[in-house]
């Protein structure tokens, strides 16, 4: 057959150049054939029955042909004849199919809109471009004809027939608002996709385990130990750029600075929330938190004394609604009294607010503030606890997030007071800067008086509050005081009675009065009144004023009653409450996502990379020799002839060791069992030996050598030496 197709060009009609060459080496994929299949194949000039193609065997006598009939193996039997037995146009169509490009299969409609829409614009153009072309054919095939629309739309366009056919098969029998997306070119999408090679995971797992730590190890550097490492192990490795690159495709960046910088810089690329003021109105939330001033006062010191240079704390209320600051105070430290007071402040003047968004700090959740509240989660809860100020006022608490500025409102006006308060022109020289690292020249040589530094306060204060041209979603170019004022007077505000002012200025603790007499005893006074045998041996609630406790308290029963005020019988102290540390609190799910992920690309520790190294590292030189022979001194030149003077017991002992290791300097069993001998009569005797000598006499006393030695000296004493 090929001799025939090479020789005879009528069998070749039809076919291009390249199919006669592929014919020429191919065969179809059925070689053989039974009559019932060949009847049944529908394959031109051949017969469609079982007995026409009977017939046509028998007539051409196809079993008489060598090598091109067989009988059939199995069950059945009968006979099998080759293709090449069929006729030449039965043939050809076989080796058409065989040679014929596989038509691929048309993508479902929502999978090619996915691939579409991950396209670039450019390749969107073209694809928008074809289908304008492919439109203009459709219009012109009514009048002119297919052939003539595709003709006059290839002169328009620019394009090849042949091209604008082959976008027709494109779209043929899609929906016409499916062939945007059928029309996209896929060589230019897809690009040329090469090869790559992989290394060895172990090779990846070491990489990770040393680059992917704390600390920020540099690239290079974990690149290099990984090396060392496949080279030991005979890992396939793959170059450093090429390693970057895959390490940067194989773990995200959130989780590679969780691994290699730590939660607090993941916790930064995490975009902060914000919330809507607009839906609040004046004094319905307040925000409070300590805030320390970067500049030096002068505290007045007790009388008598130097005043204390200090960089004081303000405890510091604001409106949430129109963040105008409420109320403010200044303390040498964050205290929960600081916090007692300046809400005092703010209640007084303002009214009782609904809601309180309070720093974690251990000043604001001190049971005078914000005791009972139900997620309080500082100091030991008891159910005999006191309620603290926010909570008997039935104020709704809310605690800030640990280590988050963005979740106080008044961390805003914190910003703006270390540009407008700190570097006022009156603070120079008592500025400290915004941190170590940025402090002025001439810090430290000065420090503003207490006074003075409370008057700029209070007047920078007001500015900020009255500054115009706010941004806010509520200002919308007004101050602070505008939109403050604007709503405080259109909704209802809670007031203050005398009663509440008890818990407002006072703090509050729960204690227990003595059981004979009802005297109460309190930060190291006593207090009394003949009314107290009413309260002997109970639990009371004690409030008092923290800068006058000689004044007396006021006393209430556990459950809130006053029983009334009790004078101080022996004022002997002064109260001051300090303190000041933060909580920390569990991340989002965002960081337990990249601390699962982080997990699974930690196969291998940093412990076991170094332990790993470690193994690899060269043995140590040994040490060098003494050269050096420390001198004897001394006219003794005998064990007997050094014994040392009761003065000088210890320098005695170590002259007559070195002369008698002198003595017997080689390392022969009877020199050394000598030397061991000396040093065990030393001991004997109470001198002090070096630790030195002591260490090698207890290693030399369970040698073999010393313990036959032993027995030879215990027979025959100092014979044995001669």
């Amino acid at each position: 057959m090929r001799s025939v197709l090479r020789c005879h060009p009528r069998h070749t009609r039809g076919f291009s150049r390249r199919q006669v060459q592929q014919v020429t080496a191919l065969a179809p994929a059925q070689e053989w054939w039974s009559p019932e299949e060949i009847a049944a194949s529908g394959l031109p000039d051949v017969p469609g029955t079982r007995r026409g193609v009977a017939a046509k065997i028998g007539a051409e006598d196809w079993r008489a042909r060598p090598g091109l009939a067989r009988r059939r193996a199995g069950k059945g039997g009968g006979w099998e004849y080759s293709w090449r037995l069929l006729p030449d146009r039965a043939k050809r169509k076989l080796l058409m199919a065989a040679t014929a490009p596989a038509v691929p299969e048309r993508p479902a409609r929502s999978a090619q809109w996915a691939w579409f829409e991950g396209l670039s614009a450019v390749v969107k153009d073209k694809a928008r471009r074809r289908l304008v072309i492919v439109q203009q054919v459709e219009a012109l095939e009514a009048t002119f004809g297919r052939d003539m629309a595709v003709a006059h739309a290839a002169r328009d366009s620019g394009q090849g027939k042949r091209t604008i056919w082959s976008w027709l098969a494109m779209v043929e029998g899609v929906r016409a608002d499916d062939r945007l997306a059928y029309l996209a070119p896929r060589h230019t999408a897809q690009g040329h996709k090469r090869a790559t090679r992989d290394c060895d995971p172990l090779f990846f797992d070491a990489l990770k385990a040393g680059y992917l730590r704390l600390g920020e190890p540099c690239f290079t550097d974990s690149y290099r130990d990984a090396m060392k490492l496949a080279h030991a192990e005979g890992w396939d490795t793959l170059p450093e750029r090429t390693m970057r690159r895959r390490l940067d495709a194989a773990v995200s960046e959130p989780t590679q600075i969780l691994m290699r910088k730590g939660y607090e810089a993941l916790k930064r690329t995490y975009p902060p929330q914000k919330r809507d003021k607009s839906c609040l109105h004046a004094l319905q939330a307040i925000c409070g938190d300590f805030h320390k001033a970067d500049v030096f006062v002068a505290w007045p010191g007790p009388k008598g004394q130097p005043p204390t240079i200090l960089r004081p704390q303000l405890c510091v209320f604001q409106d949430i609604y129109s963040g105008k600051v409420l109320s403010w105070r200044v303390d040498v430290s964050a205290n929960s009294a600081c916090v007692l007071l300046t809400v005092g402040d703010l209640i007084e003047d303002w009214g009782i607010p609904d809601e309180v968004l309070l720093d974690n700090g251990r000043e604001f959740a001190a049971k005078a503030v914000t005791g009972g509240a139900p997620t309080r989660f500082r100091f030991k809860v008891r159910q005999d606890d006191v309620p603290g100020l926010f909570t008997s006022l039935g104020c709704k608490i809310h605690w800030a997030t640990p280590y988050s500025g963005q979740s106080k409102t008044i961390e805003r006006a914190f910003r703006d007071w270390a540009q407008r308060i700190w570097r006022d022109v009156r603070f120079q020289g008592a500025y400290t800067g915004p941190g170590p690292e940025a402090k002025p020249e001439d810090y430290g040589s000065r420090a503003i008086p207490l006074q003075t530094f409370l008057d700029v306060v209070a007047e920078r204060i007001a500015e900020h509050n009255a500054m115009a041209g706010r941004r806010s979603e509520v200002a919308y170019g007004r101050s602070f005081d505008q939109v403050f004022a604007e709503s405080y007077a259109t909704v209802p505000i809670r007031k203050v009675t005398d009663e509440q002012r008890r818990f407002l200025l006072l703090g509050a603790e729960g204690l227990r009065a003595d059981a004979k007499t009802g005297q109460i005893s309190f930060m190291g006074n006593d207090y009394w009144v003949p009314r107290c045998w009413e309260i002997a041996g109970q639990r009371v609630v004690v409030r008092f004023d923290p800068a006058d406790l000689h004044a007396g308290v006021h006393v209430y029963w556990q459950d809130g009653r006053y029983f009334g005020h009790v004078a101080c019988r022996d004022p002997v102290g002064f109260f001051s409450m300090e303190g000041a540390t933060e909580l920390a609190r569990a991340r989002s799910a965002y960081r337990k996502a990249a601390q699962v992920e982080a997990a699974a690309h930690r196969r291998m520790t940093a412990t076991e990379l170094g332990s790993a190294l470690s193994a690899l590292a060269p043995p140590e030189a040994a040490p060098p020799d003494a050269k050096v022979v420390r001198p004897i001194f001394g006219k003794s030149t005998s064990v007997q002839d050094a014994a040392p003077s009761p003065a000088g017991a210890v320098e005695g002992v170590v002259v007559r060791l070195a002369v008698a290791e002198q003595a017997a300097p080689d390392d022969s069993p009877r020199a050394l069992f000598r030397r061991a001998l000396d040093l065990e009569q030393a001991t004997l005797r109470g001198e002090i030996i070096t630790a030195e000598q002591a260490r090698w006499l207890a290693g030399y006393q369970m040698h073999p050598d010393y313990v036959a030695e032993r027995l030879l000296w215990d027979l025959t004493g100092d014979d044995m030496f001669g």
